[in-house]
């Protein structure tokens, strides 16, 4: 596999803003027939957008937490899924840049620019909670490892080239090992059944003594020791889905009203676009996904700003300016889904229009981690100046 290699922000923003046209033409009809899309996903790796976090010392551009951000809104605009699919992708990308030993680094960023990508098998069901991690890294007498386990919500999993996968060592400590995807004993699995996000290919892997090399294993407890922006960013982009999927759906709820929608008899005009009390709601609709978008910069910026200077203080920040993003984008996501039937009319509820894949997606992507959580966490630190937990999901 090869792929370009972008120089910089500017760079990148623009092939993301190329490629979300491209890949909004198609992902109505992706959507409804469930079409996985591995064409789509070919052309992400060779436009070299998923190696835009390589630094630059190899060979990456080493794009900010701001572009980032705005590269996930805008392929979210145009499909929630497939900007789904590359979430995980960038957060074990930079486990490998805090935690991986040069030689690692060095293996691992070549494949990223090569266009290689990294899936996700990290959540498990059926254990107490989230953080309960059961599958196992057992050590060999040769120094190497086996794995065992069962991961669910695998994002991204079936369409990778290598597929990180947390696990517990002997001494119960937290580590990543990096599973090429045909590696023997691993089995992905397309059974995801999602009302929305249908064609993340979410489903299930299956890891029955799955060999691993030593320099294949990443000691990850020690990424949330001490300051770190492994959540912030991880949240990040997060809210740029849900962001991007509140400004595609009131982009087509627009579209629909201008072309298709017919105005209200009361109403005394010619066409819907030019009801008040229409424009009034769009206007009220338009300023949620202004905010969102506002705090999603705000918050990228925070989180480039602790990357320059990182201390607990500054992490923190970070921590909480996401949080704030992440809720409003989650909330707004949901509401202005929703509401594109209230504006466009009995029409737009039409099965066969496929619009309500918007709601659908932003229903689904929101259920990711309680934003009851993250108000409790910017509460505490407004009021109390008590530091967000640095678990991981904040």
């Amino acid at each position: 596999m090869s792929a370009h290699v972008i120089a910089d922000d500017a760079e990148a923003l623009a092939v993301a803003a190329a490629l979300a046209e491209e890949f909004r033409a198609g992902a109505s009809a992706r959507d409804a027939e469930r079409r996985l899309p591995h064409e789509e996903l070919d052309q992400l790796s060779a436009s070299g957008l998923l190696a835009v976090t390589v630094p630059a010392e190899h060979g990456g551009a080493d794009v900010t937490a701001l572009t980032l951000a705005e590269i996930f809104r805008q392929l979210a605009s145009a499909d929630a899924s497939l900007a789904q699919i590359p979430q995980s992708h960038f957060a074990y990308v930079n486990v490998i840049n805090r935690q991986g030993s040069e030689e690692q680094r060095k293996f691992f960023f070549a494949e990223l620019l090569a266009g290689r990508r990294f899936g996700n098998a990290q959540s498990e069901a059926g254990t107490k909670h989230v953080q309960d991690i059961r599958t196992r890294l057992q050590p060999q007498p040769d120094g190497s490892y086996v794995l065992t386990g069962v991961k669910h919500y695998s994002t991204g999993a079936l369409f990778a080239d290598w597929i990180p996968v947390p696990a517990r060592a002997e001494d119960d400590k937290l580590q990543v090992a990096y599973v090429p995807a045909d590696a023997p004993g691993l089995q992905v699995i397309d059974d995801w059944d999602g009302l929305g996000q249908r064609t993340t290919a979410s489903g299930t892997v299956r890891l029955d003594a799955v060999p691993v090399p030593a320099d294949r294993v990443l000691p990850h407890h020690l990424t949330f020791e001490g300051p770190q922006l492994h959540g912030a960013v991880a949240q990040l982009l997060h809210a740029a889905i849900d962001a991007g999927i509140a400004a595609g759906a009131l982009a087509e709820a627009a579209e629909f009203v201008r072309t298709k929608s017919r105005p209200w008899f009361e109403s005394g005009v010619e066409t819907a676009a030019e009801d008040p009390l229409l424009i009034q709601r769009f206007g009220e609709l338009a300023l949620r996904t202004r905010a969102s978008e506002a705090l999603l910069r705000e918050a990228a910026r925070a989180v480039d700003a602790a990357r320059a200077d990182l201390t607990h203080d500054t992490a923190a920040e970070a921590s909480i300016a996401v949080a704030a993003a992440k809720v409003q984008s989650a909330q707004t996501a949901v509401e202005v889904a929703s509401a594109l039937f209230e504006v466009s009319g009995t029409r737009s509820a039409l099965n066969s229009l496929n619009l309500h894949r918007h709601w659908r997606d932003a229903r689904t992507h929101t259920l990711h981690d309680p934003a009851r959580w993250k108000i409790q966490h910017i509460g505490r630190y407004v009021l109390n100046g008590t530091r967000p937990p640095r678990h991981g999901l904040l």
